[in-house]
């Protein structure tokens, strides 16, 4: 039976185009029932291949045994209730699914994963092109209207198709559509109707979205501005009386947020401070931004640090233009000025624009990790409004509704955000589930991993599938060889961290005849086993990267691939990738070739074992020769990129003893650096540097490559600032300037400083991004860190996507693959995956350190360390220090103490120390002692536990203990002295073992002198 629709719409030149659709109606669409004798007889198939299970679901308010049919809104409000396992046997109408494909990727997706999960019996039915059941739109009909009179049209079929027994029950929050339904002769209810008679699952009533919801702080006056209309958006943007970017909230000031955007063609930032300004934007959403007059500007230095534990309430007095120093604030004539032009006198004042928030272009919400608070009064079974504490403190707190407040107190939990209402201090949302109990090293692990949207479920079934069939007994077999080098005869060896058994990379080092060496870097050749656009590579493409945890790793590929198959170990055969150059003595390059291969290593090593035989003079077997050849041409092609403009920099990276039962932190020191690490990374870098030049060659316009944007000179202001105290010149005019300086920056009596400098420039850094070659001017490829014109990865291939497709784009280039898919040449999808691939890459960064602050707290608990530390940024109300020893930071407040040994949160206690703008320092008033950046400092680090109460997790708590400041610092003590010999009993005189990290006094063994 065919159909059409006729409708005309406007082009974009302005003229009127007349479309036609054909609908071709079948009745052979099958209902998807097992217990359907009808479907059945058509299709020849067996009741248990149905999709729609052989036990309909039941429900308190409707017993009889019926299939669930539910309307659009309740799948993009509930779609955490529609996802628990309680709900089984639910039929997807295709008129809904092509609703929510145009309203919400990201739920459209999940119930798509749901018809795709079997266990789940969700059954897509398509009746837009069932003859019985497809309805044309009438006369002034809405087209909302049109699809609830086509989801009532199905439910009408259903119920006439399926056999005596099972009925059909629709799912609406919509009071007209049910009464409508309810008229037509079907059930239908409100999902709270429905979840309250499922009484095996009293969780569910909990997890109902408060859609709609006007939740008013009672008692209490308080009112966001309205947010305008998208239309208004647009037409503000389109004008420039508004921009837009993505908001970040401070770590430190959950009430100070920024976005970077273009305001007059330059990139700028815009900080957004206090409630009012943020305007109920949370972390993460897409806003649209009006600049505040210049009066209102903030200078450099300007920052606060407020915790979330402070009472929100009280934080409401603060004035957000009391960040502003008045002593130090510039006087503006012009106010008048527009406020979105530059000005030059704002700029030589080191303003930094504010605005306010006038409305949401997308929300970026998400389910939280956290904690609610203790509930007040008894425990009861009717609902009661608690609030709950994120675990991300840049997210504010939610209230939400729940029967379970006793049994959830002392849990992790995940709640989500429903909406937020102008008329409320905080959102409102609902609970999706409970993770587990709080303090628990596992349920607090899987919290990170949920916090930072990692995928760490196994890989499912589906994917495991596309691994080999011989599994753990596979070889390489003569088919694999074709078209391959085979390198099986050179002395190839990995060289990695201890424990590593995803070994990406193996290298060799040769001489020739003719007084030149040969190097190869040999990678595993992952593209062999993952093919283009099957599950298995689907699924990497979504995790996008390994993700390395204190105590365990998420891989990207099943562990069979990763640490077995495409894992370079020795005495084995296994397949790479191949780049091999001729070099000169000099380390010139003569010439480089790219080969798909096969290796068998000679030696796995750790970094520690290939140093030793690189200190041993009398190794002179294969591998230590090739490595003390490999080192030799590092050290030139080292001191070659370098002179380029190469930039060293440093982070504070920490590694944990566990114990090897509990897994628990027995020790923590910081990872030490040695030349076999610079050898493997100098080839590591040559590699992914001559791939890029090599696939930039051929797929100019979708190459998969890596750039690092130039830093703003403003990132270092404060930086060039500190330093010149200390007679030291920082100039980041270029990298090649940047690096010379940063080797100069050394002072005698202090060997941290040039550590300490360079960590400082790794944060004023950008971030590196992955980036389509079609996309950018060839002169925006430069990746400032390493000096070179053009860069990519192609080195880990094991637990990076970005590399896998690199290697595709490289067999395509040297003729291995003689067919690719379309989507190497598609600049649009490399674009968006690009994008996608440094969300993942970010992520796993933030996973990472966030599992280090998790056992950072670990170790330190029940201890009181005391350490030395240097000051790396002056705050408005207290000031950041890094502890050497541990590589971990902390802030000191500025407040008075308590009898505990955490800043008071009383937003009424005095600031003991007066922040200087102009110098960006801060002096206690009463002994002229002044706090600035590099000062050393004596800590003392203890871990606070925060409690149920709370809602929070355990924190690191750092207090000063010197200098000297009256109500801030705290008494320290007296490390115990050992004598470096001792005499025992039995045995004689034996000298004691010096403290590794260098130990800790009670007061600073030497002083930083400025030389001003």
């Amino acid at each position: 039976m065919l159909q059409s629709n006729t409708h005309v719409r406007k082009t974009k030149r302005g003229g009127v185009l007349k479309v036609v659709k054909e609908l071709y109606l079948r009745d052979d669409i099958g209902c998807g029932a097992a217990a359907c004798g009808k479907c059945r007889a058509k299709s020849g198939a067996a009741p248990t291949s149905a999709p729609l299970g052989a036990r309909p679901s039941a429900s308190g308010v409707h017993a009889a045994p019926h299939f669930v049919v539910a309307d659009t809104n309740v799948f993009l409000h509930q779609i955490d209730v529609m996802e628990h396992k309680a709900f089984a046997n639910v039929i997807v109408l295709q008129t809904v699914l092509d609703e929510l494909r145009h309203r919400s990727d990201q739920v459209y997706e999940r119930v798509r994963a749901m018809a795709k999960d079997a266990d789940k019996h969700f059954y897509v039915f398509s009746n837009e092109f069932h003859r019985d059941t497809f309805i044309k739109k009438l006369k002034d009909e809405s087209p909302n209207d049109r699809n609830d009179r086509a989801i009532r049209t199905a439910c009408e079929w259903y119920a006439k198709h399926l056999p005596s027994g099972i009925s059909v029950v629709l799912l609406t929050d919509d009071a007209d559509n049910r009464r409508k339904a309810t008229a037509s002769g079907l059930f239908a209810f409100s999902v709270r109707e429905y979840v309250e008679g499922m009484s095996a699952f009293p969780e569910l009533v909990d997890m109902i979205a408060a859609v709609d919801e006007n939740d008013v702080d009672v008692g209490k006056k308080f009112t966001y501005s309205d947010h305008l209309t998208p239309s208004q958006i647009t037409a503000g943007l389109k004008s420039g009386a508004f921009c837009q970017g993505s908001l970040s909230i401070s770590f430190h000031n959950f009430l100070e947020g920024s976005i970077y955007t273009k305001i007059n063609g330059v990139e700028t930032t815009v900080k957004l401070l206090g409630r009012e300004n943020l305007n109920r934007a949370v972390h993460g959403d897409v806003i649209a931004v009006k600049i505040l007059p210049k009066t209102e500007w903030l200078r450099e230095g300007d920052n606060v640090v407020i915790d979330a534990e402070e009472d929100d309430e009280s934080l409401d007095k603060i004035d957000p233009n009391s960040l502003l120093d008045p002593a130090t604030a510039p006087i503006i004539e012009d106010e008048e000025q527009d406020a979105m032009e530059t000005d030059e006198k704002v700029v030589k004042a080191d303003l930094i624009q504010t605005g306010r928030v006038v409305g949401i272009i997308q929300r970026k919400w998400r389910p939280f990790c956290g904690t609610i608070e203790s509930p007040k009064g008894s425990s009861t079974s009717s609902q009661q409004q608690v609030f709950f504490w994120p675990m991300d403190r840049r997210i504010p707190k939610i209230r939400i509704r729940t029967r379970q407040a006793k049994q959830l107190a002392a849990q992790r939990i995940m709640v989500a955000i429903d909406n937020w209402s102008k008329n409320s201090r905080y959102p409102t949302g609902h609970f999706v589930k409970t993770l587990g109990a709080v303090g628990d090293r596992k349920t607090e692990t899987d919290v990170i991993l949920l916090e930072h949207d990692v995928r760490f479920m196994p890989f499912s079934k589906q994917v495991l599938s596309y691994l080999p069939e011989e599994g753990e007994s596979w070889v390489v077999k003569e088919e694999d060889l074709v078209g391959r080098m085979d390198f099986r005869n050179l002395d190839v060896c990995s060289i990695d961290p201890p424990g590593c058994t995803d070994i990406d990379d193996a290298l060799h080092a040769r001489l020739l005849p003719n007084g030149n060496y040969e190097v190869g870097v040999h990678i595993a050749d992952v593209s062999h086993f993952v093919k283009p656009g099957n599950a298995m590579d689907i699924e990497a493409s979504n995790r996008g990267t390994t993700v390395y945890l204190v105590d365990r790793r998420i891989d990207m590929l099943p562990s069979l691939l990763g640490t077995n198959l495409c894992s370079l170990r020795s005495n084995v055969e296994r397949l790479s990738f191949s780049c091999i150059w001729e070099m000169t003595p000099d380390a010139e390059i003569i010439d480089c070739k790219y080969s798909k291969s096969v290796i068998r290593s000679r030696a796995s090593l750790t970094y520690d074992a290939a140093q030793a035989r690189l200190d041993d003079p009398t190794l002179t077997d294969p591998v230590s020769t090739g490595i003390k050849m490999l080192n030799s041409i590092a050290k030139k092609l080292r001191a070659k990129r370098m002179a380029n403009g190469a930039l060293v920099l440093a982070s504070p990276e920490v590694r944990f003893s566990l114990d090897n039962d509990a897994q628990d932190p027995v020790d923590v020191e910081l990872k030490e650096m040695k030349d076999t690490n610079a050898l493997v990374e100098e080839f590591m870098l040559l590699a992914n540097i001559y791939v890029a030049k090599k696939i930039y060659s051929m797929f100019p316009d979708s190459s998969m490559l890596r750039r690092h944007p130039k830093p703003s000179a403003t990132n270092f202001e404060s930086l060039i600032k500190a330093a010149s105290e200390f007679g030291v010149e920082i100039d980041p005019s270029s990298n090649k300037s940047l690096s010379e300086s940063l080797d100069k920056a050394v002072l005698a009596e202090e060997p941290y400083f040039n550590k300490l400098i360079r960590i400082m420039t790794t944060r004023c850094m950008m971030q590196a991004v992955y980036f389509c070659s079609g996309t950018l001017a060839e002169e925006e490829f430069w990746h400032y860190g390493l000096a070179t014109n053009i860069y990519t990865h192609f080195t880990s291939p094991i637990r990076r996507y970005a590399d896998l497709i690199v290697h595709r784009l490289l067999a395509a280039c040297i003729g291995y693959d003689k067919t690719y898919s379309a989507d190497l040449v598609d600049k649009v999808k490399a674009s968006e995956l690009s994008d996608v691939l440094n969300f993942r890459h970010r992520n796993a960064q933030q996973a990472s350190r966030s599992s280090v602050e998790l056992f950072t707290n670990l170790f330190f608990k029940n201890k009181i360390i005391q350490e030395e530390g240097f000051v790396i940024r002056i705050l408005k109300n207290g000031f950041s220090v890094i502890i050497p020893r541990f590589g971990i930071e902390g802030i000191v407040h500025s407040k008075a103490l308590t009898s505990s040994s955490s800043a008071n949160d009383d937003d009424s206690s005095p600031q003991l120390l007066q922040h200087d703008a102009v110098t960006n320092r801060l002096t206690c008033p009463v002994t002229g002692v002044t706090i600035s950046i590099f000062k050393k400092v004596i800590v003392r680090i203890q871990v606070e536990e925060a409690g149920h109460e709370a809602a929070q997790r355990s924190k690191l708590v750092v207090n000063l203990v010197e200098p000297k400041i009256p109500g801030l610092s705290v008494e320290g003590f007296v490390k115990d002295v050992v004598p470096a010999v001792v005499e025992i009993p039995g045995v004689g005189k034996v000298k004691t073992l010096d403290d590794k990290n260098g130990g800790s006094s009670s007061s600073p063994s030497k002083k930083l002198k400025s030389k001003k």
